[in-house]
């Protein structure tokens, strides 16, 4: 199976887009959840209109419960290693922050990592736009590992560049395509702090790319949107002919 178009017909007036990225973003938690190791889990976040995302939380206290439901794997195995970033600019987080914050004694987990699957409502307006990079942002000043994928072709914004333009980075190499998944990963090297980049151009009728999603500690997870999405197309029984 390779990246279909879920917002244009046939296949828009067949199946529900919003119901596709509902499913995939619980199937790439699955996925996750069979890779992070004990004190972690993922779990899918679905508010349309606003956003989709996938986050991995880190808890304070393991639960009592741990009888080996979670399959811990390798992070960092031989077996899957991350290439290299395709592009790393000089990045300052905003570290000094004066808030109020007011917590629910139940919201224990903290936030590491987060993967935003892009929706048509991120991309129709200004003020939407604005909002979805002033998230990502927020991710990427608190260190917070990031996978963006916009596989979104009813709408034609660039979040990814809008994101770049409110960060202010200069001199940076055009990466202007429609359809991409980006992973961003904070990171201090020799007393500098600098953002990579993992830069993927996503085209209807390709095959989708695996990409790092970083946590705290050095820990790196393979995110593998193409077999995620196999997966989901084959629940949803959408097939070529469906297309």
């Amino acid at each position: 199976m390779v990246l279909l178009d879920h917002f244009h017909p046939p296949l828009s007036v067949r199946r529900h887009w919003h119901a596709f990225h509902n499913a995939w973003a619980t199937y790439i938690a699955s996925d996750l959840n069979q890779r992070l190791p004990l004190g972690y889990f993922a779990e899918p976040n679905v508010q349309f209109g606003i956003e989709i995302d996938v986050a991995a939380f880190e808890e304070s206290t393991l639960a009592d419960d741990v009888s080996g439901t979670v399959i811990a794997l390798p992070l960092t195995a031989a077996d899957w290693q991350p290439v290299p970033p395709t592009q790393t600019i000089p990045f300052q987080p905003t570290r000094e922050t004066v808030e109020i914050s007011i917590f629910s004694s139940e919201a224990g987990p903290t936030l590491a990592g987060a993967i935003e699957l892009v929706s048509p409502a991120n991309k129709d307006r200004t003020n939407h736009r604005d909002a979805f990079v002033a998230k990502c942002q927020t991710y990427l000043n608190l260190g917070i590992g990031l996978v963006v994928v916009d596989v979104v072709t009813s709408r034609n914004a660039n979040l990814h560049a809008a994101l770049m333009q409110q960060l202010g980075v200069a001199n940076l190499n055009q990466f202007d395509a429609d359809l991409y998944a980006v992973a961003y990963r904070v990171v201090e090297r020799t007393k500098q702090f600098n953002l990579d980049m993992w830069q993927e151009t996503l085209s209807l009728g390709t095959q989708l790319p695996i990409l790092p999603l970083w946590l705290p500690g050095e820990l790196c997870l393979p995110v593998d949107l193409d077999a995620t999405y196999q997966r989901t197309c084959r629940e949803q029984r959408i097939g070529f002919n469906s297309a």
